[in-house]
């Protein structure tokens, strides 16, 4: 097992590696800053992108208060109160971080916004490894991970680490919600958080058109901070109702029982027997 372990940090090192050699740089444009809606409400400059940050820092301390208020979420594997707690703490930080770069969009204030999400996602992936695949190494990967995260934002001229960062947990974490066996029950939960952050990003890369398409009421930008904020809802929602599975069936199997018994009630219908009678008519004499 350690071996294999070995092996796969040695694999993730060496791809890392040939995929910074093999691509190219990726500068951070200009432009990025240039949302659509710059109006300002009682006082706030840019406020619906800062305001709408406000779910995060609201979603954070709830979450945060109910992992340390009498095991309400009920952890029961060692390193899930640690992962869960950092990944609250990065919600929370997002509500501020971004609000902050929102305020006056530029590139040293955007650091302060991605450094928050870095941590989320990093967090995030080390309670899947916690949960799905080994308690030990996904505890001790919690800090590699995270300076992984921070190391990947110093990277500010080469965009390239931080996509990584942020985009491989989004392949990730749904093929490990289908296909590894969960410790606890809801993991629908996980596919719903990552279909909303999905939206998200199309919102993001939409700003302006859907701003033009609401008759400038908002902006996609706006739209992706409150579909972003309901990933960690859905979150919470799920450490709040589920338990601990005994069975331990991965979504995929469950699908594939379902898909079975869809397809014998269907034969069930299409093979409804029918019954003849046969009448007799007498002639009148």
């Amino acid at each position: 097992m350690r071996k294999r372990t070995l092996w796969a940090w040695g694999t993730a090192i060496v791809c890392f590696v040939v995929l910074m050699i093999v691509t190219p740089v990726i500068p951070q444009d200009e432009a990025y800053h240039d949302f659509a809606d710059h109006r300002d409400f009682f006082g706030i400059p840019n406020a619906l992108n800062v305001i709408s940050n406000f779910p995060f820092l609201v979603v954070g301390i709830a979450g945060l208060i109910l992992c340390h208020y009498k095991n309400y979420f009920r952890f029961s594997l060692p390193g899930e109160l640690w992962g869960w707690t950092v990944f609250y703490i990065g919600v929370a930080a997002v509500g501020i971080g971004s609000s902050y770069y929102h305020l006056h969009p530029d590139d040293a204030r955007l650091v302060w916004d991605r450094l928050p999400m870095t941590i989320a996602f990093t967090s995030i992936i080390a309670i899947f490894i916690i949960e799905r695949v080994d308690v030990w190494k996904g505890t001790l990967s919690i800090a590699p991970l995270l300076l992984a995260g921070v190391l990947s934002i110093l990277f500010f001229d080469d965009l390239r680490p931080y996509a990584i960062i942020q985009f491989v947990p989004c392949i990730a974490i749904p093929l490990m919600a289908i296909l590894l066996p969960p410790m606890y029950t809801h993991s629908s939960y996980w596919l719903w958080a990552a279909a909303f952050y999905l939206l998200a990003k199309i919102e993001e890369a939409e700003d302006k058109q859907i701003y033009n398409l609401t008759h400038n009421i908002v902006s996609g930008h706006t739209l992706k901070h409150l579909c972003a904020a309901m990933v960690p809802v859905f979150l919470t929602i799920m450490l709040a109702k589920r338990e601990i599975d005994e069975e331990r069936v991965s979504l995929l199997v469950i699908w594939k029982i379902s898909w079975y018994r869809f397809k014998e009630e269907r034969n069930k219908q299409d093979g409804i027997d029918c019954t003849y009678t046969s009448v007799s008519v007498e002639e009148e004499s």
